[in-house]
């Protein structure tokens, strides 16, 4: 019995069918990938974000503990000028004294800009977090849907199988060989409907007698991408 162009068709059509799902099926956890390396991300800046913020704050507290230091000092130097007892010493004691509260005034501005600093880095925290969050949320979302999407194409590949074996068992003899090897080679790429004379899958033209052959129902291969041809429908 020659095998129709029909069934050629429906083969042709439950692979192409099978290979879209499998696709889908493996495109599911690269998309998840993608999602955790932008979480990783994410965290990565978060955790830069606080650390600097950290860093700068202790810098803050460090200066204000040498503001403190300076201010002290000033005071011993101003008690030691009230009990001085020489012009060397007094003017010594002074210069003292006048270079502790230049040292404090750039201090206490360093002190200014550092809050401000801070103020600044808290908001960059505050995004960095916010970006953590929604990377989170849109991971699990991602997972959910994917997981669910996994379910329903596998129910989807499990019932094309079975469509397939079953149109499978109208090939015979020789064809079913022949079509059995370009399956195992090149599965859904290894049949291509015919046009008139041209292979559609790499658009080059099959010789008259390979036309000829093909409207006999008999199996055809293009020449030139090895792809298994079958017929249109009128």
């Amino acid at each position: 019995m020659a095998v129709t162009a029909e069934l050629l068709r429906e083969l042709h059509r439950m692979h192409q069918q099978l290979a879209d799902l499998r696709e889908r099926l493996e495109r599911g956890p690269r998309q998840i990938r993608a999602r955790e390396l932008n979480v990783e991300k994410f965290n990565e800046q978060l955790s830069d974000a606080q650390t600097t913020m950290q860093k700068t704050k202790m810098a803050a507290d460090q200066k204000q503990l040498d503001l403190q230091t300076g201010e002290n000092k000033i005071v011993d130097l101003g008690a030691k000028l009230n009990t001085s007892s020489s012009n060397k010493e007094f003017h010594a004691l002074q210069e003292q004294i006048a270079a502790s509260k230049m040292a404090n005034s750039v201090l206490e501005d360093e002190i200014l800009e550092s809050f401000d600093k801070v103020e600044l880095l808290k908001q960059a925290v505050a995004k960095a977090q916010h970006e953590a969050n929604a990377g989170k949320a849109e991971l699990e979302k991602s997972r959910e849907k994917v997981a669910a999407e996994a379910v329903l194409m596998k129910a989807d590949m499990t019932r094309l199988e079975g469509e397939l074996a079953e149109a499978e068992k109208g090939l015979t003899g020789d064809f079913r060989e022949d079509y059995n090897r370009v399956i195992r080679s090149k599965g859904a790429d290894g049949m291509s409907l015919a046009d008139g004379r041209i292979c559609t899958g790499c658009g080059q033209q099959m010789t008259l007698n390979m036309h000829n052959d093909l409207l006999l129902s008999k199996p055809i291969f293009c020449k030139a991408c090895g792809r298994m041809l079958y017929i249109g429908e009128e």
